[in-house]
């Protein structure tokens, strides 16, 4: 088949258009259309505990739409039975009638999921009685069910918690909600669709094969670790599976100016011929959550620092890049204070090649669109990093 040839900047912006990015926030109210239609860009949106600023799977949605409603997300994500929750890229939510395409990693086929799932060998009797308790009381957090059993060493677990997991991961629970963070589980009967259950499902291989091609939508254009990464698929299995659907035309093979790695591209990705673009990004957004490919794309070197000991961060604890038409060219250290309705802008650094003044002048309009989203009352920025003053002085503005 013949090769196609995208220079960088193309292939830079056809990923930042297919993540969503270059079209108008809406204007009106945030309603599920334009949830549905983030959902759909993306694929999936990868939840994580974390909670300096806002939660991960409400920061992609701020990044496309602007300030919305969190409740209504929630409503949304877990209470009209369009998502369900499950390992796609990390802990996920993930549209319902994809289900059928992680049924085989709940069947075992899944390095992760088999680990866990081991871990009810030998658990019979407290698998009675939790699967027992979910179906007298309903959907059931981890500190609902009786306990009374020992911590075992995997994550500090007890014996419940692990075989809720392995339940859960296996399919036999699923995620009807969530209360403070905490997963509700319950009987996938009672909270998924009866058309996806019990039905034939496609092996691990058609499966891989569908994730591959949404990946590569989702993405618009990567190279086999980009896309393998997007659902998790092992690199092995990618490889194959991606040529299979090269073979088939579902995707086209092309070579990326200064990328070493072949690549992939949509059929139906689109070009822009600029991209107007202005977002603070989560580290768990799926345009930067590869860190690799980040670089690659944007000449941006990222690493999430919360794990660093403070003395060794080189920008802030929970930093976020500030995506600006085809660049990023600044990066932002967060943190929302509840108490005193405030918005600390704890560091702020400029990357170089870029100027001072216009990207100040965006991001002080991003930061009081977060604000005014988290209801925060005052934005505080800190004088740590090269680009503190210069914001400082455009939020006086």
């Amino acid at each position: 088949m013949p090769r196609s040839d995208l220079s960088a900047d193309e292939a830079r912006r056809i990923a930042i258009a297919a993540q969503g990015f270059g079209r108008p926030r809406p204007q009106g109210r945030v309603d599920a259309r334009h949830f549905r239609r983030i959902v759909d860009t993306l694929g999936l949106i990868q939840i994580d505990s974390v909670n300096v600023l806002a939660r991960a799977h409400y920061m992609p949605f701020f990044s496309r739409l602007g300030p919305y409603d969190q409740a209504a997300l929630d409503r949304y994500a877990w209470g009209s039975g369009r998502m369900f929750e499950y390992w796609g890229h990390e802990a996920s939510l993930i549209p319902v009638e994809r289900y059928g395409l992680f049924r085989h990693r709940m069947d075992g086929a899944f390095p992760r999921g088999r680990r866990l799932v081991s871990r009810l060998h030998g658990q019979e009797p407290l698998i009675a009685r939790i699967l027992q308790e979910i179906t007298d009381r309903g959907p059931v957090a981890h500190g609902d069910v009786h306990e009374g059993d020992r911590r075992n060493g995997w994550w500090q677990w007890s014996e419940t918690k692990v075989v809720l997991e392995a339940l859960y991961t296996s399919g036999r629970l699923t995620v009807a909600n969530r209360r403070n963070f905490a997963r509700l589980y319950d009987l996938p009967e009672r909270v998924l669709p009866a058309a996806l259950l019990g039905i034939s499902h496609p092996d691990a291989e058609e499966a891989e094969r569908e994730l591959l091609r949404l990946a590569t939508t989702h993405h618009g254009v990567g190279t086999v670790a980009d896309l393998a990464d997007y659902y998790r698929i092992p690199l092995t299995s990618a490889r194959k599976r991606l040529e299979e659907l090269a073979d088939d035309h579902a995707i086209k093979r092309v070579a990326v100016e200064g990328w070493s790695s072949a690549a992939y591209l949509a059929p139906d990705a689109r070009i822009p011929r600029r991209v107007r673009s202005r977002a603070l990004l989560s580290p768990f957004d799926p345009l930067v959550w590869n860190r690799d490919r980040t670089e690659r794309l944007f000449d941006f070197h990222y690493r999430i620092e919360i794990y660093t000991p403070a003395e060794q961060r080189q920008y802030g604890y929970y930093v976020l890049p500030f995506l600006m038409d085809e660049a990023i060219p600044a990066r932002v250290d967060l943190k929302a204070d509840r108490a005193s309705s405030t918005l600390h802008v704890r560091a702020t650094h400029l990357e170089p090649g870029h100027r001072a003044a216009p990207v100040t002048a965006a991001l002080a309009e991003e930061l009081r669109a977060v604000a005014r989203w988290q209801q925060l009352d005052t934005i505080s920025v800190e004088p740590r990093g090269d680009l503190a003053r210069p914001l400082r002085d455009a939020m006086r503005q």
